[in-house]
């Protein structure tokens, strides 16, 4: 028979009881902030004794600080404990093509620093992370070795068979079937990559409207429409990682996409992308105002598509309300084979321009998908506005850092 697992403790035995109580312990001071001793034995169920010889030695090993007292309350004032937040620092980087933006948070989740370069397809990927990742962490007075990992996000994915990005034609240079090896030689951190979209919903799940919900769908909406599918609580991402793509999506009166590889238009992506509000507005005679400023990332159609949304939400009668109703008409008509085939208990709807129509936009698609799919899921509104991509980058280099960093079985 197979023996343990080297540096793993016996099953039963103190020393994993101790490293399971470690780890209870730190997840509870993430959750909730400074904690007493004795509030974190109230928590995990462990007598003062123990949880105080479990604090110092999470002390000792520089992942917990003393970081005040509790007062107001009868007799001493209690220490009280958080992670240390200089344990560990991962980095993000969100990549469109418009920009790619790098930002690095301690252990805590906690922001430290982002960097945004101008998106140059002249210039090539791996200088492209390099540049804007080095001048984050400089800004967050680190060096890039004091990083454990970094999470990419782009359009598309990798395939894993080839190591070539695929669905992602309009980021040039980003192509070539060698750059994930030549990502990992250029960068000293382990280096993992994610669609756009999964990352938004790995946001919602750990931040968001997702938290507690094994099974959803997020329906993102900006340069480009996409989803992300979440089954039993783990992203699925299909074969070859294309598990999503849905702006491919075949949809009544419209073209076919062919070629998929080379195509552009047809699809999903024709009935219901940020290029058809526009000229839905002007069909229906509405100015487009100026946009509310483009954002982060964001191209001038988005933010043209952003301010119509955002004018007739404000206003839902009249022509801004038979504009919601189209767009909600659209939306819905690709949504229904979605939730036909995978019957998710919600649909998140996130991205600057399906957020930009607000609680009238959501209420007219819920109302639309009703009429044209068996399942009924709740549509909810995405509740990571800032940079959802760029924090999912972040939430899934802190999930694996966490999980080695706090794992003191082997230390």
């Amino acid at each position: 028979m197979p023996g343990p697992i080297p540096g793993t403790p016996a099953p039963g035995t103190p020393s994993l009881l101790r490293v399971m109580n470690d780890r209870a312990a730190l997840d509870l001071l993430l959750a909730h902030g400074p904690l007493s001793r004795t509030r974190i034995g109230r928590l995990t169920g462990l007598s003062k004794p123990t949880a105080s010889q479990l604090l110092a030695r999470l002390e000792a090993a520089g992942l917990v600080v003393a970081t005040g007292t509790a007062t107001g309350r009868p007799g001493p004032n209690a220490q009280l404990y958080s992670v240390d937040a200089r344990a560990a620092h991962v980095a993000g980087i969100d990549v469109t093509p418009s920009r790619v933006l790098a930002a690095v948070a301690d252990l805590t989740g906690e922001v430290t620093a982002v960097h945004e370069l101008p998106y140059d397809p002249a210039t090539g990927a791996v200088d492209q992370v390099t540049r804007a990742l080095g001048r984050a962490v400089a800004d967050a007075g680190l060096t890039l070795r004091e990083i454990h990992r970094l999470v990419i996000g782009t359009p598309g994915c990798f395939d894993p068979r080839t190591g070539a990005l695929r669905y992602a034609d309009h980021l040039p240079g980003w192509h070539s079937p060698t750059l994930l090896d030549e990502l990992a030689a250029a960068l000293p951190m382990p280096v993992e990559y994610e669609n756009d979209v999964n990352l938004a919903a790995i946001a919602e799940q750990r931040l968001g409207v997702a938290r507690g919900h094994g099974d959803f769908v997020l329906l993102w909406n900006e340069e480009g429409l996409g989803a992300a599918l979440v089954l039993g609580g783990r992203l699925h991402r299909g074969w070859t990682g294309g598990a999503g793509e849905v702006g491919f999506l075949p949809v009544p009166g419209h073209p076919l996409v062919r070629q998929v590889a080379r195509a552009n238009t047809g699809g999903y992506q024709e009935l219901a992308g940020v290029q058809v509000l526009p000229a839905l507005a002007a069909g229906l005679g509405i100015e487009i105002p100026p946009g509310p400023g483009s954002g982060i990332g964001h191209s001038s159609l988005v933010a043209q598509a952003v301010a119509v949304l955002s004018r007739a939400a404000a206003e839902p009668e009249g022509a801004g309300l038979r504009l919601l109703e189209s767009y909600a008409t659209a939306l819905a008509t690709g949504l229904a084979s979605l939730v036909s085939v995978l019957d998710p208990e919600i649909v998140v709807l996130s991205g600057a321009v399906v957020t930009a129509g607000g609680e009238p936009l959501r209420a007219l698609v819920e109302a639309e998908l009703a009429d044209l799919a068996p399942a009924r899921p709740r549509l909810v509104i995405g509740q990571v506005r800032e940079r959802p991509v760029l924090r999912g980058a972040l939430e899934s280099a802190l999930a694996a850092t966490r999980d080695e960093v706090f794992d003191t079985s082997r230390r």
